[in-house]
């Protein structure tokens, strides 16, 4: 019995069942999902790192409650005090080592159509001998020589790294609008309620983005002062009145019938979205008021309340930055993504109308299970073809690494960031978010407006 158990724990290291641990109990899973699975199980382990080397709070609580650690700091020759394990310099090495993880493995699975070649099999198992890797990567950076240097140049490196995986992110958002219209346009040939539908998501759209705007104008501006805010909201509320009426105008009609209101609604819900992240993470205004106190302006009441608790602000903050990368890098490496940044596109008349238009309608997936075998129950869906791109998937993992890298060191002013003022405001952040919207909304005007300068050129949205 020992010796079967030995060898359901060696394969759960090595083999393609990474999800599945062991476990009878566990539901059946496809070898595509687990391996995304364990994979972002190792960004999240990482990133996880990257905030507590952040965190001022953890850093004391462990010189308080660890005994002999200035002696431990001083055997493992991180400084006195540990300092080398904490703040931007270490975030910046430790995302080093993992953007090398990611970056080795999409040379190493580079045209790889089907999971039965012997890279596949390393992309897909082996997650005990990678997760050592991974680990050796992290520490192996600090122990680069000339970190001055190094910090200096990995610092450009990883701006221009997260520049680029907001720009994917920001490219597959504009190609989701435009593929919604037209899959549910392609309904209203055979059933005309696909118009009510159309309609009625639209109302829906341009009613969220006009409430969220109205709100915001309500909460982030006061009668007097308040300038930057109102300036910004009446700039990005007059590009979302612009990209409405170019989606309408008659010349771009011409050359793009499928051209419509429902994705200038769904741009203009996500600057909406951004305009407010940007305007929450803007640094409070603070004033004196006629009793010589100070008053900070330009925020909602609730926010001055709600800020107060900055340990709930940071566990509860840090939690969704997580999860919303973890959720653009797993929807941005599907095989639909990847086509769409390359500019493949179904054909029109093949389109089938379906609510859930993201997910492809066939799905038979193939078993290698004998009946009444014990062992993880994986259902191997890769057996005539990839379901994402490998060397794809891993690409957009190695930008979000640089991604995360700057985000949590605060962009350009790394230096006196830490995780626990990380939400309480920041510059760079503010601007980083404000050009993302503008960008945005610049990609899309450009699917609108290619076809008329580029007559010539066929464009496919």
């Amino acid at each position: 019995m020992s010796a079967q158990c030995c060898a359901g724990q060696l394969a759960c290291c090595c083999g393609s069942a990474g999800c599945s641990l062991c476990c009878d109990c566990c539901p059946r899973i496809r070898q595509s999902l687990s391996t995304r699975f364990m994979y972002a199980l190792y960004f999240i382990l990482v990133v996880g790192l990257c905030c507590i080397m952040m965190s001022t709070t953890v850093a004391h609580k462990m010189k308080e409650h660890i005994p002999f650690f200035e002696d431990m700091c001083k055997g493992i020759k991180a400084g006195d005090t540990c300092e080398k394990l904490v703040g931007y310099s270490a975030v910046y090495r430790v995302c080093f080592g993992m953007a090398c993880f990611f970056f080795i493995f999409c040379l190493l699975t580079l045209k790889i159509n089907n999971s039965k070649s012997c890279r596949a099999h390393i992309h897909n198992g082996f997650w005990f001998f990678k997760l050592l890797l991974l680990g050796a990567m992290c520490s192996g950076a600090f122990f680069i020589p000339d970190q001055d240097t190094f910090l200096n140049a990995w610092r450009y490196v990883g701006a221009i790294g997260g520049f680029l995986f907001i720009g994917i992110q920001l490219l597959l958002l504009v190609e989701f609008a435009h593929k919604w219209n037209k899959n549910w346009t392609a309904g209203t040939a055979s059933n005309k309620l696909w118009y009510a539908s159309l309609a009625l998501v639209t109302l829906i759209m341009y009613s969220v983005a006009t409430g969220g705007l109205v709100s915001m104008a309500v909460f982030y501006t006061q009668k007097d002062g308040c300038m930057e805010n109102k300036i910004l909201l009446g700039v990005n509320g007059g590009l979302c009145l612009l990209i409405s009426l170019v989606a309408i105008s008659p010349c771009v009609q011409n050359r793009q019938p499928h051209s419509g209101l429902l994705q200038s609604g769904v741009i203009s819900c996500y600057v909406t979205y951004l305009t407010f992240s940007a305007l929450s993470s803007k640094p409070a205004e603070v004033v004196l008021d006629e009793h010589g106190k100070n008053v900070t302006i330009c925020v909602p009441n609730f926010g001055q309340d709600l800020y107060k608790d900055e340990n709930l602000v940071t566990i509860l903050g840090t939690g969704l930055l997580i999860g919303c990368i973890l959720y653009s890098c797993l929807t941005s490496t599907t095989r639909s993504s990847s086509d769409a940044l390359q500019g493949r596109y179904a054909a029109p008349e093949l389109e089938i109308a379906r609510c859930c238009f993201c997910f492809s309608p066939g799905g038979e997936d193939t078993e290698e299970q004998q009946p009444g075998k014990k062992g993880p129950r994986v259902i191997y869906d890769e057996k005539k073809g990839t379901v994402y791109i490998y060397s794809y998937f891993h690409f957009v993992f190695f930008l979000a690494s640089l991604y995360v890298m700057m985000t949590v060191t605060n962009w350009f002013n790394y230096e006196s960031a830490n995780i626990e003022s990380f939400f309480s405001g920041s510059w760079s952040i503010f601007w980083v978010k404000m050009a993302s919207c503008w960008i945005c909304v610049l990609l899309y005007l450009w699917t609108l407006v290619a076809p008329l300068c580029c007559p010539t050129r066929q464009f496919s949205v």
